[in-house]
């Protein structure tokens, strides 16, 4: 029973520290203030959001290789320091190049940090039938923090300026965050988490265990390429909403007030999250994958037609849950494919092509407007990525059984 209790614990409080340091999908708030309050062009304001997702990736990888040196609570709490003093240093900074640095690269660094230890090290406390579940719930504490920072920081901005709000947040972050870092801890040596009833598992979960790869021996097979395109290619859909969604409420459906739709963006992007690792532990990484490919493909044909209030809504819903399932399945089918033991630098190495996408996304949706003043070019080019991505990921099916025959 203690060890569940802990267990659980750890658990609740890594997803709580992602809150705290998922500041970055709110960057819209400060943005628009940069532009309007301080004069900067969209270029400038926008440089550090697209520095930090780049570097975030860079950072993810960097975490991998030093948790095993120097433990993941560590790891976490230095994540969290830089994060908080990154937001604070952003505050006393008014040039384009010094905000690069304090949110791009210092609580950019953090985020990689923290993000990249929490989940495997909430994975070790939990039977491997579970991984699902736990990804799914760590990750989606990040989805869900644009919910709370962006209207928070736009009271903030409202009431005593961009500068304040940055030292105000970046302080709220280690207040909140370090404390809760106390309760992270390694499993002691010779735990071993109970195996959920054999009825309680879906007939198609994956695996329990599979072998071990370290990122050397990964790297060397083809199905770590066949995942990281199938990650580059359908996560760049999402991404590109999350940047260009509230332009495209207003072009499309004349929505000038799009807080509320990115807003539901936000919370469905968060329950994607949570759920898709559920449902992952229950029908299979793959099944979901290709569920979630073939769901979105299909809402990228159709988003251009989204012309109504109501149709805006139901394809961000169905956007935000889509891309969300895919932040938790592939943290988890990586630990299905290639094991436990070098998960955080395997993960760090997967994690790169969503680092990627990151600038692909919105590179390809800004490139088409400029070009054909619409988006229709990028929902039609996001379809194609995510049907070759469900192609790639019939493949992967039987390839991944071979790696395993062979493991």
């Amino acid at each position: 029973m203690f060890e569940s209790v802990k267990s659980v614990r750890v658990l609740l409080a890594g997803t709580a520290i992602n809150v705290c340091v998922g500041f970055l999908f709110a960057w819209s708030v400060f943005k628009l203030e940069l532009v309007a309050g301080w004069g900067w062009s969209y270029t400038a304001a926008n440089a550090p959001y697209t520095v930090a997702i780049i570097w975030w990736a860079v950072s993810l990888l960097m975490a991998g290789l030093l948790q095993h040196k120097l433990g993941p609570k560590k790891l976490i709490q230095a994540g969290i320091a830089l994060v908080g003093i990154g937001l604070m240093a952003a505050g006393f900074v008014a040039s384009p190049a010094a905000m690069i640095f304090c949110v791009g690269i210092l609580s950019a660094t953090g985020i990689g940090f923290s993000y990249g230890c929490i989940t495997p090290l909430a994975m070790q406390w939990f039977h491997s039938s579970k991984k699902g579940f736990v990804s799914g719930l760590t990750v989606g504490g990040f989805g869900l923090a644009a919910v709370i920072y962006a209207p928070l920081a736009s009271a903030l901005i409202s009431g005593l300026g961009i500068s304040r709000s940055f030292v105000i947040l970046g302080a709220g972050v280690l207040l909140i965050g370090l404390p809760l870092s106390t309760l992270l801890a390694i499993p002691p040596s010779g735990h071993f988490p109970p195996a959920p009833p054999v009825s309680a598992r879906g007939k198609h979960a994956p695996l329990p265990c599979g072998p071990e790869f370290s990122w050397r021996q990964m790297i060397k097979t083809t199905q770590f390429y066949q995942l990281w395109l199938m990650f580059l290619l359908s996560a760049s859909a999402g991404v590109m909403l999350i940047g260009h969604l509230a332009a495209i409420a207003t072009r499309q459906a004349g929505i000038t007030n799009s807080a509320i739709i990115v807003s539901l963006l936000a919370v469905s992007n968060a329950a994607g999250r949570i759920l898709g690792g559920l449902f992952s532990d229950k029908i299979g990484r793959l099944r979901l994958l290709l569920l979630v490919f073939t769901t979105q493909l299909l809402n990228m044909l159709a988003f251009s037609f989204y012309s109504s209030f109501i149709l805006i809504v139901f394809g961000t819903l169905v956007a935000g849950f889509s891309y969300g399932a895919l932040m938790s399945a592939f943290p988890a089918i990586t630990a299905d494919t290639w094991g436990m033991k070098s998960y955080g630098i395997n993960y760090g190495l997967m994690f790169t092509a969503w680092g990627l996408s990151g600038v692909l996304g919105p590179f390809i949706a800004g490139y088409t407007v400029d070009l054909a003043n619409n988006y229709t070019p990028a929902f039609l080019l996001s379809a194609v990525f995510l049907g070759i991505a469900l192609l790639l990921g019939m493949l992967f099916n039987s390839a991944k059984k071979l790696l395993i025959q062979q493991g």
